[in-house]
């Protein structure tokens, strides 16, 4: 048995390559092999989201506070809200963020497969993340 105590993990900042906007993120759990599963509480603020992504074994976001966008790509943005439990399927090419005026925060979890379990691509540009 492990117990990672509370605060015991520093924050880190979205890295701009990544995201737009004020990002903070917090490790939650990310067990040694074999696990693959790692999980991350993030919290953006008005208007900052993740660039365009996917994920080779999928992701579930569970919105824990405020209010955000999530899109797949080709499908309408949508508004997520506390409790919502977002999920992603492998290779799905999506972003998932704040809205322009609400911070919203969730839990992320997804699985590694070959050491990385996020692909990242471009940024979401203002004109889309405005169709929000």
């Amino acid at each position: 048995m492990d117990i990672t105590r509370a605060g015991a993990t520093p924050s880190t900042r979205g890295p701009a390559e990544y995201f737009t906007g004020t990002v903070r993120i917090d490790p939650l759990f990310s067990p040694p092999e074999p696990a693959r599963a790692a999980g991350a509480l993030v919290t953006f603020e008005p208007g900052a989201r993740t660039a365009w992504h996917t994920h080779p074994l999928g992701q579930t976001i569970i919105v824990t506070s405020g209010c955000g966008w999530a899109q797949r790509e080709g499908g309408p943005v949508e508004v997520i809200r506390p409790g919502d439990v977002v999920w992603f399927p492998p290779g799905e090419k999506h972003w998932h963020g704040a809205t322009a005026t609400t911070a919203m925060s969730h839990i992320a979890v997804q699985e590694k497969q070959d050491g990385a379990p996020v692909t990242w691509l471009e940024q979401v540009s203002d004109e889309q993340y405005r169709a929000g």
